[in-house]
């Protein structure tokens, strides 16, 4: 965390146009830094309604001081480099020193200040996605506000008239600021603690990049060919587990300002969907699922019971997005014998390696050489071997006697004798075939008839 003292050294001191006098600059809250890209402890509230407060996956909630009753904020606009997974960093722009920006943690009904300092090389707003607030506080820059320049701090103001779930992100060179990694998540929590309540309760943000082998700056101008799909920044093996206690009811926020939509799958459990971006989702209407589709630039949280002990995937079930930095004009060659056309081509190209024949997952364990700050494209280590996946993909690690506010990762799960699949040593049986239908010269034995088309009526 950097200081008051740090801050105003780095000059973070002007709103609007206007140059403060020391006074006023002393009236700016602090803007705290988290550069760690592990997950970091709930915030509990030390000041103004208690709640209960939630888990940011591989990041932190945004601190905050009470003045005058008006909850204060300092988000900080800025380059960051983000440490996608072990072996990767990207340079992004993000808030605070990380991309995703910290989670911003409030109550139904509190006055809400937010300063934004903007300490990038081009002006910028920030939007608070699904937020009901006065049109001049939408952050889109040109319609509902000038843009905040480079080296200049703004002030947002209003009341947080709903709980939910929510997002922050620029409405300023979109398309490059959020490529870049600008966004964030906002919790606003109910005026009674006591609603809806769960024992745990994580936030994901999804978003995707595309960083091409050997390069550190995300392609801005990528519309479809994204190569690494993130959670919170972070892809797999580098996105933290979410540990819990056996019997817990559990929450899992997820938003996505990435550029397509993800069905989000658990294992081991059926789930509701509890809140949307609208807000919350009366008990009656809920339905048990085991995927939730959130689209682009939705919200959705769903709650499950953590009932069955073990280590369960949650990941997108589109199965290119649990991989990392995967190119997509591979061939196909299962079933492709090479062994010939191997052997000569390795007399040419003496580190030419046969690749998909048998399909590809033999990658996980190769030591192929890679361009710096690459990822393998399917990765990870396991009790039982290679896990052969990337991108999004975290494990939810349920077990028995964690303490309440335990977050700390319990290590693989120790399964109790005779509950795990094993290897079939006997005789294999038989296969069981259908027998044909005897033919005759004209085809099979069967009569067919055809009705012709009358019209082409609604066509």
């Amino acid at each position: 965390m950097i200081t008051r003292r740090d801050f105003l050294k780095n000059g973070g001191g002007l709103v609007g146009a206007a140059v403060l006098s020391r006074t006023a600059v002393a009236n700016v809250p602090e803007a705290p830094v988290q550069t760690s890209p592990r997950t970091q402890p709930p915030q509990e509230p030390s000041a103004g309604r208690p709640y209960n407060a939630v888990v940011t996956l591989n990041g932190w909630t945004l601190p905050w001081r009470m003045k005058a009753g008006w909850k204060e904020f300092h988000l900080v606009a800025e380059p960051v480099v983000r440490e996608l997974a072990p072996g990767m960093k990207a340079h992004l722009w993000g808030y605070n020193g990380q991309s995703p920006g910290p989670t911003i943690e409030c109550v139904e009904g509190d006055r809400v200040r937010i300063f934004v300092t903007n300490k990038l090389p081009e002006a910028t707003s920030i939007h608070w996605h699904g937020i009901i607030l006065p049109n001049g506080m939408d952050g889109v820059s040109g319609l509902t506000q000038p843009h905040i320049p480079a080296g200049k701090t703004f002030v947002y103001e209003f009341v947080m008239g709903k709980s939910g779930t929510f997002m922050y992100h620029p409405h300023a060179d979109e398309m490059v600021q959020m490529a870049m990694g600008m966004m964030g998540s906002i919790v606003v929590h109910p005026r009674n603690p006591r609603f809806m309540p769960v024992d745990r309760d994580f936030v994901l943000l999804l978003s995707a990049f595309m960083v091409e082998p050997g390069a550190y700056t995300p392609k801005v101008a990528e519309m479809l060919d994204f190569n690494l799909w993130a959670i919170n920044s972070r892809v797999f093996p580098g996105v933290d587990s979410l540990p819990v206690r056996l019997g817990d009811r559990v929450r899992v926020r997820m938003g996505n300002l990435s550029m397509t939509n993800h069905p989000l799958h658990i294992h081991g459990h059926h789930m509701e969907v509890t809140i949307t971006d609208g807000g919350w989702v009366p008990r009656t209407a809920r339905w048990p699922e085991t995927t939730v589709d959130v689209g682009v630039g939705q919200v959705r949280a769903i709650e499950f019971v953590a009932d069955n002990p073990g280590d369960w995937p949650l990941h997108c079930h589109k199965s290119h997005h649990t991989m990392n930095a995967m190119g997509h004009n591979l061939p196909t060659m299962i079933g492709v014998d090479h062994r010939g056309i191997a052997q000569k081509i390795m007399k040419l190209v003496p580190d030419y390696m046969v690749m998909g024949e048998r399909g590809m997952g033999d990658m996980s364990e190769m030591e192929m050489p890679l361009p710096d700050n690459t990822l393998p494209m399917m990765t990870g280590k396991g009790p039982f071997g290679p896990i052969e996946m990337g991108g999004m993909f975290t494990v939810i690690k349920i077990r028995e006697g964690l303490a309440r506010n335990d977050y700390n990762d319990p290590g693989w799960y120790k399964h109790p004798a005779g509950t795990v699949a094993y290897e079939w040593t006997g005789a294999a049986p038989a296969a069981q075939r259908a027998v044909p239908e005897p033919r005759t010269e004209q085809g099979t034995a069967r009569e067919y008839r055809a009705r012709k088309p009358s019209g082409h009526a609604g066509h």
